[in-house]
């Protein structure tokens, strides 16, 4: 019958054959008295066609139930096996059949592939919210989400999302821990975590947006990563933003821990940092301390604590701070507040050029970000828009930025929005933007 009837031991596989047969002719009696009872003839197909839409509905819902067991995380593509060292890559034999493994990679990754229109059933409350978040109307858009959401039986998750992103952008966290309670419930899946919005105070230089300088770290940080390391401090000089990429970092050794560290401290001051990746770097470098174990020196501990810190992990930090003092039996550095620091998950797929920053707003028709935005362009084979920050952005500016865009896309270059929230997302897509840019909206 469907999922579950693989599993049953007590019923042979023709089990609905025999069932519909049954019930078609039960037994010589009822055969008799249908041939001489019209009505029972007519009773007898009723039972016949109850019979097989209850067996059509089990099978629906078996199906339904298989679908959502299956887009859990746990049976979604396996983890990427570790690449291979230097000397076994050299010992293994070529394979010209096959494509190179970072081609691979480019194509599977997750991220590589824009969001889905929502699905039919949401998808007027989704186009409507979204329209009324970007006419000034923030409350209306919550009842609305809270509404579509409360009734949603259904797997799509995106008015949800909306939701979290309204709540994040108008500072409700208990709010949001509310919706997080109802979500893990309704999804059987951890809920996002709180991130609110960075505000532009933190930049008075791109308050109407501009470009981010944007570095990228590879490979394994050890002893011989002291050259890409010192750029980032090269890459830093004069700029207001700074985007530093973690996202290619295949490991972490000790001896890389010390001038990383020394690094960051040092592009913090008088900046504003965009971290990407930081996730997995903070996982490599906790790789390699064990409470206790000196082996390694002090750099891994402190790296550990600095991500921590700049990822504003306060719980976490104290918890390591203890660990960090029983291993050295010394006081570990106090939890200072990240400041002006913004965190965006792993992009492996995405480019690493520099990245125009979008302000919190934008409404009406500014021409002074438009100019910029023109001037950018110039340079770009591939122009990337970082929405990190971007919170709304109103109707009529979203129809003069598409039409900016028409003008600037051409067959030799790519336009893309990066972590876009939802709402905004949602906007975008209703306007056509699908047709000029790629859409990547912040992953939950």
């Amino acid at each position: 019958m469907g999922l579950f009837s693989l599993f049953r031991k007590d019923k042979p596989a023709d089990d609905d054959d025999a069932a519909y047969a049954r019930l078609a002719a039960d037994s010589e009696l009822q055969r008799d008295a249908a041939q001489r009872d019209p009505q029972h003839i007519a009773q007898l197909h009723r039972q016949r066609d109850i019979a097989r839409a209850t067996v059509l509905k089990i099978d629906a819902i078996e199906a339904a139930m298989a679908a959502d067991m299956f887009d859990e995380p746990a049976f979604r593509r396996p983890p990427r096996p570790a690449p291979p060292t230097a000397v076994a890559a050299a010992q293994a034999p070529p394979s010209p059949a096959l494509l190179p493994d970072c081609a691979v990679t480019e194509l599977l990754e997750d991220d590589d592939t824009p969001a889905e229109a929502v699905a039919a059933e949401t998808a007027p409350a989704v186009e409507e919210a979204a329209i009324l978040y970007a006419n000034g109307q923030p409350e209306e858009a919550c009842r609305l989400l809270a509404g579509a959401v409360a009734g949603q039986a259904g797997a799509d998750r995106t008015a949800w999302w909306m939701l979290f992103d309204l709540y994040s952008v108008l500072g409700r966290q208990e709010a949001f821990d509310s919706l997080s309670i109802d979500y893990a419930s309704t999804f059987e899946t951890s809920p996002p975590p709180w991130n609110p919005v960075l505000a532009d105070a933190g930049s008075a230089a791109l308050q109407g947006g501009g470009v981010v300088s944007t570095t990228v770290l590879a490979g394994v940080l050890d002893a011989a990563a002291g050259a890409q390391i010192a750029r980032l401090g090269t890459v830093a000089d004069g700029a207001a933003v700074l985007r530093l990429d973690f996202s290619r970092v295949a490991g972490v050794e000790p001896e890389g821990c010390a001038p990383l560290l020394d690094m960051l401290r040092l592009v913090q001051r008088g900046r504003e940092l965009i971290l990407a990746g930081a996730e997995e770097l903070l996982a490599h470098v906790r790789g390699i301390v064990d409470v206790g174990r000196r082996d390694e020196g002090e750099a891994p501990w402190l790296l550990t604590l600095e991500l921590l810190r700049l990822l504003n992990r306060e719980k976490e930090f104290e918890e390591a701070s203890m660990d960090y003092c029983v291993t050295f039996e010394v006081s570990p550095p106090p939890f200072t507040p990240p400041g002006k620091v913004a965190s965006t998950p792993r992009q492996v797929a995405a480019p690493a050029a520099d990245r125009y920053l979008l302000p919190r707003t934008i409404e009406g028709n500014p021409e002074g970000t438009w100019s910029t935005i023109r001037a950018h362009a110039e340079h770009c084979a591939v122009l990337v828009f970082d929405c990190s920050r971007l919170a709304r952005i109103d109707y009529p500016a979203a129809g003069h930025l598409l039409a900016l865009l028409q003008q600037l896309a051409t067959p030799e270059r790519r336009i893309e929005f990066r972590e876009l929230n939802h709402l905004v997302a949602a906007l975008l897509r209703l306007l056509g933007y699908g047709g000029t840019a790629r859409l990547f909206p912040h992953r939950y």
